[in-house]
């Protein structure tokens, strides 16, 4: 699958912002997607998933009751919508979809094999 995120800019704190991710080539709906982001000098870390067919979703802690992860798998898109954002959710955010098809998504990014380019999120206080 080749991924585009997009959506990324700068927003004040408590805003919203909604992440996009566009597929194509192999078939989108077979493969679980996540969302991770990477924030300066740090490591990239989990952040979302959802099921190949989306019945079952995963936060990261610090997103949880914030965040939520979407897709239409007839216009093969994903999605991430980011309320109540916070300074600390600054970061390059990546979309991916699973190595394996029909898998349970995971939190491990080595479980991951297709990644779109990072689109930025910056929080201001």
């Amino acid at each position: 699958v080749q991924l585009q995120a997009s959506g990324g800019g700068l927003v004040q704190a408590g805003g919203s912002l909604r992440l996009s991710c566009a597929a194509s080539g192999r078939t989108f709906s077979r493969y679980a997607m996540g969302w991770f982001r990477q924030a300066p000098g740090k490591s990239r870390e989990f952040v979302a998933a959802i099921s190949w067919g989306g019945a079952s979703t995963y936060y990261a802690d610090s997103v949880k009751g914030r965040f939520t992860v979407d897709r239409d798998n007839a216009e093969n898109f994903g999605y991430l919508q980011m309320n109540s954002l916070k300074p600390e959710d600054t970061a390059d955010y990546y979309c991916a979809t699973s190595r394996v098809p029909l898998a349970v998504p995971t939190t491990d990014e080595s479980g991951y094999d297709s990644w779109g380019q990072g689109t930025l999120v910056t929080v201001s206080s």
